[in-house]
Parts: structure tokens; C-alpha cells; sequence
């Protein structure tokens, strides 16, 4: 009898090791708000009064300031970079900034990555340009076949242009499929494609 209950009990034990057991889902601590803080000539890429900006300091001259993202749209922005470059003999401002955001829902796990690039006319306060980049990396738990057994897939989908400043001051903007040239036409104040010019 001894043998018995022995021999059970060593099954039992053996099939709990060996059976699947399910992940434990590791949570990712949200990431640390940095101050999106960038400068270049008269011009500031900053959070003032909740609101993404771009202030312009003047000389003797209260601030003026660009409402680039209100305060209630979104996520925060992080890693800004403010640069200038010529196109057409014009001095523009091309402002970059990234978005982040993760949504998880019981199985599936989405991170979401926005790469916003906006140029401005700063004279005339006017956006000439924008393009946004996302990729999305999905996580997902899959049941196999209607069993108990599962599996963890994962994706990355990736939407819009990539964005790309050349040296002449023209925009690139391509993806798998095609690539689009932009010049800057100074009349109108705008970027338009370098096949209609």
C-alpha cells in the first residue's frame, strides 16, 4: 500500500513540473517624462503651460510663441531636436520630436512609436511640411489549434514615411512600396512635389 501511495505521489509531483505553466506577463515601468527641451538662434522647442511649443524670444520683445500640440491631444513628446537648413535661398526650422504609447488588452500588447517631423517659415508663423512615422511592435499570446497549448507572436507593423532632410534642402519621403522629392516653392510658401515644379 505503501508502494502504492508512493508511486502516485511521485506521478503527481512529476506531472506538475512537467506540465505547461503559463507566463507571467512582465510589466514595463512607464518611462521617466523628460523635459523635450530643444533651442537653436531665437527659438525654443518646449512644454509651457501644458502645451508643445515653439516660443520666439525677441529683442526688447515680449515672447511670440507657435502652438505646435495642445495640451489635451495625446502623449507627451520626448527626444525634440529643433534644426535649420535652407531651401530655395529661404531659412527654415525642421522640428522632431517622438510619441510613445502602450496599450495592453488581456493577450495582446501593442508599442506604439510616432516620429513627427514639422518645418516651419518662422517669419509668417506657418507650418510648410509635416510627415509622421509609426511603427507599431504587437505582442501577442495565440492559442494553437482550440488546445491548451499557446505560443507568443510577435509583429511590427509600420506606417507613413520615412522622412529625410537632403542637403539641397528637399524632403525625401519613402517606404517599402515608393519615395516622394519635395522642393520648397518660396511664392507660395510650401513644399511641392519635385515631378510638378
Amino acid at each position: 500500500m505503501k508502494r502504492i501511495l508512493f508511486l502516485a505521489l511521485l506521478v503527481l509531483v512529476g506531472s506538475q513540473s512537467y506540465s505547461q505553466k503559463k507566463k507571467k506577463a512582465a510589466t514595463k515601468a512607464p518611462a521617466p517624462t523628460a523635459a523635450c527641451i530643444s533651442k537653436i538662434d531665437n527659438l525654443t522647442a518646449e512644454i509651457k503651460s501644458g502645451n508643445f511649443q515653439i516660443t520666439i524670444a525677441g529683442k526688447g520683445k515680449t515672447s511670440d510663441a507657435i502652438i505646435v500640440k495642445s495640451k489635451d491631444v495625446g502623449t507627451a513628446p520626448t527626444d525634440c531636436k529643433l534644426s535649420s537648413f535652407t531651401a530655395s535661398a529661404v531659412k527654415l526650422y525642421l522640428l522632431q520630436w517622438t510619441e510613445k504609447t502602450q496599450i495592453k488588452t488581456g493577450q495582446k500588447t501593442e508599442d506604439k512609436t510616432i516620429i513627427y517631423s514639422v518645418v516651419y517659415e518662422i517669419q509668417s508663423k506657418k507650418q510648410v511640411f509635416s510627415n509622421s512615422q509609426i511603427t507599431n511592435h504587437i505582442t501577442e499570446i495565440v492559442s494553437l489549434g482550440g488546445t491548451a497549448a499557446t505560443e507568443t507572436q510577435e509583429r511590427i507593423r509600420r506606417e507613413g514615411f520615412e522622412f529625410i532632410l537632403n542637403g539641397d534642402g528637399s524632403i525625401t519621403q519613402k517606404n517599402k512600396t515608393q519615395e516622394s522629392k519635395w522642393v520648397y516653392k518660396p511664392d507660395t510658401m510650401e513644399f511641392v512635389d519635385a515631378r510638378k515644379k
